[in-house]
């Protein structure tokens, strides 16, 4: 008897009707552990790194630490409450605070100070954030009201104008009268060179001449009297020194640097000579040298019963100094420019200047901001060579304050020098900070 059984096959289907939920990840992936991993050991030679900077923090900061805090001396009147102390002496610090921001500024005018202070401060913050309107308003005032405004308030104004080559009797009427010839000289030769290279003579021209027109403007506003205390410059000290011809020297480092580099790839022959010889001349020599010289050789070479203030000097030669770096550094950002650009530019039918102003500078200089950024932080730190002239900046006066002998003690300098170190860090810091900002912000590296 055969026997046929049916298969009966039974088909169950299972449809997961919602996502897994993800799982955890490894606790050694993730938290402070897992950036460790990532970031310190990553391989062998990143951890022998680490360990080799972990080790260095240790003989570092603890030292400091004790120094400037456990071992301080905190309250005391005079040398002797820091006498047999082995840490930082902060009540020499506190007596000598004020000086170290003003130097020898008089007491009853240190306001001005202050005001000037404040009036970079509440012009500057804005172009520094982004999102604050009026960049251009803010600029004028950066670049016209504010340097009159300084000056005026830190020297007391009421300037006196006397010429210089003229041979006629001494007095504003010949300073007017040179102020006219210089205006008309520079105008005519930038007009000639202009036409030379085809661009927009007449345009430079006009531009040039509203340039000098308020140049005039500034020199006659600095000859009224306010009724402020003249305050010379020799009693000048201390941060304000240090920030004078710090922002001096950036804010005109910046456009003649510019300008040099420009000229440097420029089609005409003098105008590229002369670029390059300025450049080459002031790279090759040291900014110790270049401060010497025009505070002890340039009074040589000037006519009879003429001078310059010792602090207009330093920063005449701070700021050419600076220019001749900043020329090479701009140069190089023209110089990553794709020949696109300029071909674009031009097919577009724009002039020169405009290519440069619209087109090329503003992807040039955007590359090249950690090398101006650089350059800024390297003049800003330069500035403690001006003791060499005479000028007492702030490392100078706190050298100086060394020699009180209310103060003398072991510790002294060391504590000096370490307030010099940290004020000079802040403001450094801050810089590179805000250059990394910048950076991202316009996206200037390339992406992983």
């Amino acid at each position: 008897m055969t026997m046929t059984h049916a298969d009966e096959s039974t088909s169950e289907a299972y449809v997961r009707d919602r996502m897994v939920e993800d799982a955890a990840p490894p606790s050694s992936s993730v938290g402070a552990i897992g950036w460790m991993r990532a970031n310190l050991f990553s391989s062998i030679p990143n951890t022998i790194l680490t360990l080799l900077g972990i080790y260095i923090v240790y003989l570092v900061v603890p030292p400091l630490i004790e120094f400037t805090l456990v071992n301080a001396v905190w309250e005391g009147e005079d040398r002797t409450a820091c006498a047999q102390a082995h840490g930082a002496c902060w009540p020499y610090v506190e007596a000598y605070f004020w000086t170290f921001i003003y130097g020898r500024y008089p007491d009853p005018e240190r306001w001005r100070v202050n005001l000037t202070f404040f009036l970079f401060a509440i012009g500057l913050v804005p172009l520094l954030v982004p999102q604050m309107p009026f960049k251009r308003e803010g600029l004028i005032y950066m670049l016209a009201f504010f340097p009159v405004a300084a000056l005026i308030l830190l020297t007391g104004g009421d300037f006196t104008y006397a010429g210089f080559f003229l041979p006629m009797p001494e007095g504003e009427l010949r300073f007017w009268i040179e102020f006219l010839l210089v205006a008309a000289a520079v105008t005519g030769g930038i007009y000639l060179l202009t036409r030379e290279a085809g661009g927009n003579a007449k345009g430079t021209a006009l531009s040039i001449l509203a340039g000098f027109g308020v140049l005039a403007a500034l020199f006659f506003v600095a000859s009224i009297d306010f009724g402020l205390v003249e305050v010379e410059t020799p009693l000048w000290g201390g941060l304000l020194v240090t920030l004078v011809i710090a922002v001096t020297g950036i804010a005109a480092s910046l456009p003649i640097g510019i300008a040099l580099a420009l000229g440097r790839r420029s089609n005409l022959p003098i105008v590229r000579l002369i670029s390059v010889i300025f450049i080459e001349f002031w790279r090759g020599v040291p900014l110790i040298t270049v401060l010497f010289m025009s505070s002890v050789m340039l009074p040589l070479f000037l006519p009879e019963g003429i001078t310059f203030d010792k602090l207009l000097r330093a920063l005449i030669g701070v700021a050419l100094f600076a220019s001749a770096y900043m020329a090479e550094v701009v140069r190089g950002g023209l110089q990553a420019i794709g020949k696109g650009q300029y071909e674009g530019a031009m097919a577009l039918g724009l002039r020169y200047w405009q290519m440069m102003s619209k087109i090329i500078l503003p992807q040039a200089l955007t590359l090249v901001i950690p090398g101006i950024v650089n350059t800024f932080i390297g003049l800003f730190k330069d500035t403690t060579l001006v003791l060499i002239i005479g000028l007492f900046d702030l490392l100078g006066i706190i050298q100086s304050s060394y020699t009180d002998p209310n103060w003398a003690s072991p510790t002294q300098s060391h504590t000096g020098y370490l307030v010099a170190a940290l004020i000079f860090w802040v403001f450094c810091f801050s810089m590179s900070r805000y250059s990394i900002y910048m950076e991202r912000r316009l996206d200037t590296g390339h992406k992983r």
